[in-house]
């Protein structure tokens, strides 16, 4: 597995410091930059993934299509138990499920798929409330169409995945887990 490119344990103790009642919980660390999500438990180490953050660069503003920064939990967990590649509008699954797209281009819609954790953010004045609340912009972890993308920056604000690594991210966080955005 690929250490993240950053002083991850220092970062993770600081977070339990500053949210004692979410420190017992799994929690992932995104990294714009290495466009890469870690999953952390109990100051382990436990997973890495490839992500696609905002091609529009980070940002917390409302309609900026910015990834926000800083510290977000999971709000709540939407399409478990759903197949691969179902298809989710308005956070309900879809009787048709998407397709992958096969060129290496972005597709048309920011399509969410297979699972969704939807982001709430603690950090006033940075992605919680007024036009930065990452909850109103419905900022998620979700699986995607554009799979070839991964690894770039590609989405309109959201942390894209593969879907078989969104499924594994999903079951290991909880409602309230934290996610923290590090440009």
């Amino acid at each position: 597995m690929i250490r993240p490119p950053f002083r991850w344990k220092r970062l993770v103790r600081g977070l339990r410091r500053r949210y004692p009642e979410r420190a017992h919980l799994p929690m992932a660390l995104v990294s714009v930059a290495a466009q890469r999500l870690y999953l952390v438990k109990c100051l382990h180490l436990v997973g890495g993934y490839r992500v696609s953050t905002s091609r529009f660069g980070v940002g917390a503003f409302e309609h900026s299509r910015r990834t926000p920064p800083g510290a977000h939990c999971v709000h709540e967990k939407i399409g478990d138990g759903c197949a691969p590649l179902t298809l989710f509008r308005a956070r309900r699954p879809a009787a048709k499920p998407a397709a992958l797209n096969p060129l290496p281009t972005i597709s048309v819609r920011d399509t969410v798929c297979t699972r969704v954790l939807w982001l709430d953010g603690l950090e006033p004045r940075c992605n919680r409330g007024g036009a930065r609340d990452s909850a109103s912009r419905f900022i998620y972890v979700h699986g995607t169409v554009d799979e070839r993308r991964i690894g770039r920056p590609s989405s309109i604000g959201c942390i894209r995945m593969r879907n078989d690594d969104v499924i594994k991210v999903f079951n290991a966080l909880v409602v309230g887990s934290l996610v923290y955005v590090i440009r």
